[in-house]
């Protein structure tokens, strides 16, 4: 009898409840001890490998065990690496992973993954291989990566799919050798539900982040600067994007072909095309943003319906909002109008009224009065006249913008309103604007 079998030796065997009849207390406490026991032996497994400089690192991943930790202490490591089981790659302070220049330096490709305070660089520069400093596969939801710097790299993180994972506090560096067309993103994001953002500083590249074909995700208080577009929106619904700051990039905000989102509380400054722009988004909510001084147009919104667009601040841009495309159906209301060069531009004929329950919105440009002194003007504010139109549609005629009959056209249109041919009236403006000016600008 083999010596190791000790379940088949008399004295060993443990009698089990019979068929039909319920396990006593004896029995139950046995089970616990049981179920306490491979637990403990679990958490006893998990164990913590320093690694040193110059020690090839993927053998030391292959020989870990799922819930070990992988310590790098200051220096340069070697990649690529590919992590491949659950477990944390945790750098000490000056711990570098150095890649090859082709490929991606760390592949995860396993579940619930850690990857702390690490320098990571030297990716290579293929767009379609999306050579990344952290590319996380389909199947390694719940990564967790935190608190990195990634330098030099084509893409930062690229989440392919890794719902529900993490990305926080890191500071993300893009190619500066590259052209913005050819360069990666920040964080790339892929039908990854319920990923998160968070606190992150990333400049340079393309795109800080871009999310396509997902739900659910969490953009937050994170830096961007020297970029295309601070964050890129495609095809993502139900998502938020909350206190983020967007700085010197060419677009602050890119939403397009999205719905259910929650735009609030972010900061363009010194954007030069766009501090926010909706393109095809629908049912959204964009509320207590700051835009100031963008290049073109504090805000851009085309062919988006069903917007509530409320409380914003746009201030010091050539054009403060431009309405285009058949945008239907949003709500315009406690916003303020500041110091624009042109506070509205909307192309269209309709009459559109941007004020909801006797509340419209602020306009700097208003010599308006209150003679009631409830706050609200006593005059409807018509932002645009005939004459605008017609310089939008013939730019060649603003050489005559300060002619006597282009003034005589704009004297006639304002005392006889019958000769409007549509666009934006704020029936009920505001005298104050609704909050100071830089309340949630830095």
């Amino acid at each position: 009898m083999p010596s190791g079998n000790r379940s088949l030796r008399p004295g060993n065997q443990r009698r089990l409840p019979s068929p039909g009849r319920r396990p006593g207390p004896a029995f139950a406490y046995a089970a616990a001890c049981v179920v306490v026991a491979m637990s403990a032996s679990v958490q006893l497994a998990a164990a913590e490998h320093r690694i040193a400089p110059g020690t090839p690192l993927q053998p030391a991943i292959e020989a870990a065990e799922p819930g070990d930790t992988i310590r790098l202490a200051p220096g340069r490591h070697a990649g690529p690496v590919l992590v491949d089981r659950t477990l944390s790659l945790v750098g000490e302070a000056g711990a570098v992973i150095a890649g090859p220049g082709r490929g991606s330096v760390v592949t995860v490709s396993a579940p619930g993954v850690r990857v702390h305070g690490l320098e990571i660089t030297g990716s290579g520069t293929d767009l379609p291989a999306m050579d990344s400093a952290i590319l996380v596969k389909e199947t390694a939801p719940r990564a967790d990566i935190r608190d990195n710097h990634l330098v030099d790299n084509l893409f930062g993180v690229y989440l392919h799919g890794a719902g529900d994972s993490n990305v926080q506090d890191n500071v993300i560096r893009g190619r500066r050798d590259l052209r913005m067309a050819e360069a990666g993103n920040g964080v790339s994001i892929w039908n990854a539900p319920g990923a998160r953002v968070i606190g992150n500083i990333i400049s340079h590249g393309r795109d800080g982040i871009y999310v396509r074909v997902s739900r659910e995700n969490h953009f937050q208080d994170n830096e961007f600067s020297n970029l295309r577009f601070a964050i890129h929106y495609m095809y993502t619904h139900d998502s938020r994007i909350v206190g983020n700051t967007s700085r010197d990039n060419h677009v602050g905000w890119a939403i397009m072909f999205s719905e259910g989102l929650e735009v609030r509380d972010n900061v363009s400054i010194n954007d030069r095309d766009h501090g926010l722009m909706l393109n095809a988004t629908n049912g959204s909510e964009v509320i207590g943003n700051t835009v100031r001084d963008g290049g073109e147009k504090c805000a851009f919104v085309y062919n988006a319906n069903g917007n509530r667009i409320e409380e914003n601040w746009f201030e010091g841009c050539p054009i403060g909002i431009h309405f285009t495309a058949g945008s239907e159906g949003n709500t315009m209301t406690g916003n303020a109008f500041v110091a624009n060069r042109m506070q509205v531009k909307y192309v269209g004929t309709r009459h559109l009224d941007w004020t909801v329950d006797g509340r419209g919105n602020y306009w700097s440009d208003n010599p308006a009065y209150d003679l009631d002194g409830d706050g609200i003007a006593d005059r409807p504010y018509r932002p645009n006249d005939v004459m605008d139109e017609i310089l939008w549609t013939l730019p060649q005629a603003k050489v005559l913008a300060t002619s006597p009959a282009v003034q005589m056209v704009r004297w006639a249109q304002a005392r006889f309103p019958a000769l409007s041919t549509g666009g934006v009236v704020d029936t009920a403006p505001l005298m104050q604007p609704p909050r100071m000016a830089g309340d949630s600008a830095p």
